[in-house]
């Protein structure tokens, strides 16, 4: 009678302690209290809502209040506002104002939303067919800007001191072996900023290293659930252990995770924070991770993706025509040689085909063999340069597109020499070959330049995510991400 007098007790408290008491073990063990946690998706979500909401918010007071009616959004000029609210929504995009860590820094904020807010007015001035006749007060458009510009930067600010700060953070603990930790860990919080991992639980102690100045505490692999309530720990993190590695913290991780608290596979956890598929951890499982999506076989899908590359390619094309004058004398003038560059390189299913650019190399680049290219490679030509910088070494692959060899997104395709190093190097690395190569991809926007075995690697995490979740809205986040590569002169 006593004990169900208590655990009655127990329950009636739950709403107002920090902790709810449960029986773990003959133990009293404290559940942490449902901290309040933005995951990137819900930030991202946030941030693009009220971005929109209190510029629209502040225009229509401002045009009241200093009867400015150059934006004053009525029922009869509904579209005007749907209009700005577009343009504000894709340039703040590609000017980076919803990369959350981009986002943590009040520095990167104001200057990636002047650039925005610049953009989006210039925009909606040129749109006039959709958006109001320009006024007679020039004064009005700086108002415009002026307006969009400082509720930007207050509600950023406002972001900044308020949701991104350490009382949103998610309190992570780490069960896994040493080894592996420190890498698991420094991706995940490079990927979430609020992600905190205070330390990890070896279930094989015995196996310390030394980690260095990146070091995370160790926790004794006994009395978990005292590690949890200590620490105020709100998820633990199952790293790649089998039931026999995690011995005997098996039973109180599963004890948990019938009580409810939050207990996550590592694997999962990687791929929706990093947004890449955890290669080198998967091993022999790989397929039990890997499903192709379902947009590999959606005839819908292909068939507009397909659609899409021929309709761009063909603008790429007209573009690449206007250009090649250009092209062609600063070639005559400051890169010596034949104007095209023509390479074997591996397509879908691993067929080979022959890709097209404008050279940006020396003709003797290559006497001796295949050479990795670098970031700041000497073989490259003061006007290749330039070229590569401006990405216009690329419009030639427009040509592969139209014909089917390439597609606008996919895996970068790679040079047989490499490919077959890299698939004897690094496990799954054909798996890429699935889909059409492309002229830019998710591998593309979210790395640097790869000139090593360690960056192909993480480039093939990036090229599995997009072969997996490869859909509409992911193409569309390609493309926006690919101008902001182009505009910050990033990437590849």
């Amino acid at each position: 009678m006593a004990e169900t007098h208590l655990q009655e007790k127990v329950s009636e408290s739950r709403q107002s302690s920090l902790y709810s008491s449960l029986s773990l073990r003959g133990k009293n063990f404290y559940m942490p209290r449902n901290n309040l946690h933005f995951e990137i998706s819900e930030r991202k979500f946030f941030l693009r809502l009220f971005d929109v909401v209190w510029v629209l918010f502040a225009l229509y007071v401002v045009g009241i209040l200093f009867g400015v009616d150059y934006f004053q959004f009525e029922s009869g000029n509904w579209y005007w506002s749907v209009v700005l609210a577009t343009y504000l929504a894709l340039f703040a995009g590609i000017f980076e104002l919803y990369d959350l860590q981009k986002a943590s820094s009040f520095t990167k904020v104001l200057q990636n939303a002047v650039l925005a807010t610049s953009v989006t007015v210039l925009f909606f001035l040129m749109t006039p067919v959709l958006t109001p006749v320009l006024p007679e007060n020039r004064f009005k458009i700086l108002y415009l800007f002026l307006t969009i510009l400082f509720t930007l930067l207050l509600w950023r600010y406002s972001y900044i001191a308020l949701i991104s700060t350490p009382r949103f953070y998610r309190r992570v603990l780490i069960v896994g072996e040493p080894l592996e930790v420190e890498l698991v860990a420094s991706h995940l919080q490079q990927s979430d900023p609020n992600y905190n991992i205070i330390g990890y639980v070896n279930p094989q102690e015995g196996n310390n290293i030394n980690f260095g100045k990146a070091s995370l505490e160790e926790f004794p692999s006994r009395d978990l659930w005292e590690t949890v309530r200590e620490h105020s720990v709100d998820e633990i993190l199952i790293s790649n252990l089998g039931a026999e590695k995690v011995g005997e913290l098996y039973e109180e991780i599963l004890s948990l995770l019938k009580k409810g608290f939050p207990v996550k596979d590592f694997n999962e956890v990687y791929e929706d924070k990093t947004s890449k598929i955890p290669v080198q951890h998967i091993e022999k499982n790989f397929y039990q991770f890997f499903p192709l999506s379902r947009s590999n076989d959606n005839k819908f899908y292909l068939f507009f993706h397909r659609s899409a590359d021929i309709l761009i390619s063909v603008v790429g094309i007209i573009f690449g025509l206007l250009l090649l004058p250009f092209v062609f004398f600063g070639n005559l003038i400051a890169n010596k040689g034949q104007l095209f560059y023509r390479q074997e390189r591996v397509g879908k299913n691993g067929r080979p085909f022959t890709i097209l650019k404008f050279r940006t190399m020396r003709c003797d680049a290559e006497v001796n063999g295949a050479v990795w290219a670098t970031k700041n490679d000497v073989r490259i030509t003061s006007f290749g340069k330039f070229l590569r910088r401006t990405r216009m070494d690329e419009f030639p692959q427009f040509y592969n597109i139209l014909k089917g060899e390439m597609s606008l997104i996919g895996p970068r395709p790679e040079r047989p020499v490499f490919v077959q190093e890299l698939s004897e190097l690094i496990p799954f690395y054909d798996t890429r070959h699935f889909v059409k190569p492309g002229l830019t991809g998710w591998a593309q926007v979210m790395c640097d330049y790869a000139d090593s075995h360690a960056d192909s690697l993480e480039k093939l995490q990036y090229d599995l995510y997009y072969i997996k979740h490869r859909n509409i809205f992911l193409d569309i986040t390609i493309l926006t991400k690919t101008l902001s590569t182009v505009i910050f002169f990033r990437g590849q």
